[in-house]
């Protein structure tokens, strides 16, 4: 109960930095998943079919699960936990749901800080679910150290996979509902498709509802290298540079770097990704040097 309380007040950006900035840093970092695809591919049954593998080999596991908010009510329905069966009295368990406005890039906005918060609980794996995401919604990437793209049968042509952005970035492509006429015919759809990219994700066929390869995808999952790892030294150029911008403020200037100062403090709490963040200090430093009239 207090962490679902610590969640709420992270979501509503109370207290945020004072949380962030008590935690203890994990011994080690969880593993974070991120489980992304079209509306209507199975997301939220895969990932409880997923819980019962992981707490199977003993590791406690979060989800993060993001519903989509209405445009109009500015409601949301959080109703994925409810294709997660779960034991409520597992400890090692955790779920929760978070209402997600459009133009977040199928996250909600506070999604880096809530990770912060279950690994230094802690928990072992940390899994986040997207809303139903289109092809261009790839942002999740940057905060999980695996991304897992779902496609189904009979949803799409050659021409979508053509367009698929996310599918460039994907590390695992599951071929989901499996067991339905005409997964053979995606799954060549997809290898053609990565033919010409690159990267080579590994492609897994499942089916939660005959809950058929599901050890096979964790496995897989698992043997992916862990990506946030593997991107700290960029994380300290960020720092360094954080640091150096900070001296080409004059005394004169300190509203200014007022507003540069927040842009770094939402990159530490994890609410922007590297590369975001680098545009945003540009964009602020052009702003700065040419001021609208």
């Amino acid at each position: 109960m207090a962490l679902a309380r610590l969640l709420t007040f992270l979501g509503r950006e109370q207290h945020s930095e004072e949380i962030l900035r008590r935690l203890t840093p994990p011994a080690r970092p969880a593993r974070v998943v991120a489980v992304t695809g079209s509306a209507g591919v199975g997301k939220s049954t895969l990932i409880g079919k997923m819980l019962e593998v992981i707490r199977g080999q003993g590791e406690s596991v979060a989800v993060l699960a993001c519903d989509p908010q209405s445009p109009l009510s500015g409601g949301a329905l959080l109703g994925d936990r409810f294709r997660m069966p779960t034991n409520p009295q597992d400890a090692g368990v955790l779920i929760r749901s978070l209402s997600t406005p459009g133009g977040h890039g199928a996250i909600t906005e506070s999604l880096g800080a809530m990770i912060r918060l279950l690994e230094a609980f802690p928990f072992d794996v940390v899994l986040i679910e997207t809303v139903g995401a289109g092809q261009g919604d790839t942002t999740v990437r940057d905060l999980a150290d695996v991304l897992v793209l779902l496609v189904q049968p009979e949803t799409g042509d050659d021409l979508q996979w053509e367009k698929a952005g996310v599918l460039e970035v994907a590390d695992v492509v599951v071929i989901h509902k499996a067991d339905l006429p005409g997964a053979d015919r995606v799954e060549a759809q997809v290898r053609s498709m990565l033919t010409l990219s690159q990267r080579a994700p590994a492609i897994v066929r499942v089916s939660a509802r005959a809950t058929e390869g599901l050890a096979t995808l964790w496995q897989t999952i698992k043997q992916c290298p862990l990506r946030r790892l593997a991107a700290e030294p960029t994380q300290g150029l960020l720092k360094l540079a954080q640091q150096t911008l900070q001296t080409w403020f004059t005394q004169a200037q300190r509203t200014q770097s007022a507003a540069l100062q927040a842009i770094l403090e939402r990159w530490e709490r994890g609410e922007l990704s590297a590369s975001e963040t680098g545009a945003a200090v540009c964009r602020f430093l052009v702003e700065s040097s040419h001021p609208r009239s």
